[in-house]
């Protein structure tokens, strides 16, 4: 892992100086799709973040939650209300849940809320495909790979289906000596205990991992190192790419109902 610059390949508000304006288009089509399609507010815990907005849809089937990304230290799930619009449009139901913040609580303690909120979406009665952005893709690769009966004795194993990660981190360890860590306070071991890639792979599932055409070397090897990795292990797995797309302009295929994203998020449902 040596002679690779980390800071440069990680951080990604350097490497596209116009974050500010991309992520202040999330926040404004955000705050519009809430408005346009008010959701319902659920509860996974005691905190004010332990919260879960849910746009539904009207089909039955299994539910598409979508993890918000910001590096397990920024961000809330408000600020990826419009990433439900484009399976909305398809009558699909979409999840977004927020979690707490590195430095208050830890990259596990986080794991282990999107497991809690997880549980809370079983309560209705649907199983679930997880997808997230940056941190959210790890995110929704841990709860694949998450042992469902041992965490839960009255879930099905099969509770997640499928995990669609866009841009997502599967083994933080080359995180450790970059700036983003200040906030995370990762050792080698917490990272690699946090890292999915190296947690036992969840055979007859699937993952999907795409990374943005335009992204860091880095984030390109991520994906394909865990659809190589788990593919071998028994786990369906694709890896792909969003044409001329860089960390932060990926997930934008989302909010667009004809896009080539929620039409293979669609058929994940179907599986």
């Amino acid at each position: 892992m040596s002679g690779i610059d980390y800071e440069v390949e990680y951080n990604n508000r350097a490497r596209v100086p116009e974050n500010p304006t991309i992520m202040a288009g999330w926040a404004r089509d955000s705050a519009a799709y809430r408005e346009q399609h008010p959701p319902r507010r659920l509860s996974y815990g005691p905190g004010e973040r332990n919260a879960i907005d849910l746009f539904e849809g009207d089909r039955e089937g299994p539910l598409v939650v979508f993890i918000h990304g910001g590096y397990w230290q920024a961000l809330d799930g408000s600020s990826s209300s419009h990433c439900a619009r484009g399976l909305n449009g398809h009558g699909i139901s979409v999840a977004v849940p927020s979690y707490d913040l590195c430095p208050t609580v830890s990259v596990a303690d986080i794991i282990g809320e999107m497991r809690a909120a997880c549980r809370e979406l079983a309560k209705l009665g649907r199983s679930l495909v997880v997808s997230g952005h940056s941190a959210g893709g790890h995110l929704a690769a841990c709860m694949l790979a998450t042992d469902w009966a041992a965490y839960d004795a009255a879930l099905p194993n099969n509770l997640v289906r499928a995990a669609y990660a866009i841009s997502g981190l599967f083994e933080l360890e080359p995180l450790v000596a970059t700036s983003i860590n200040k906030a995370l306070g990762l050792d080698r071991d917490a990272a690699r205990a946090a890292s999915p890639r190296l947690w036992k792979a969840p055979a007859g599932a699937t993952l999907d991992a795409v990374v943005g055409g335009a992204e860091s070397a880095e984030y390109h090897r991520q994906s394909r190192t865990i659809a190589d990795v788990w593919g071998k292990a028994g786990v369906a797995t694709r890896f792909g790419t969003v044409p001329d797309a860089n960390h932060f302009t990926a997930i934008a295929p989302l909010a667009d109902p004809g896009s080539a994203m929620v039409a293979r998020l669609k058929q994940l449902t179907q599986i």
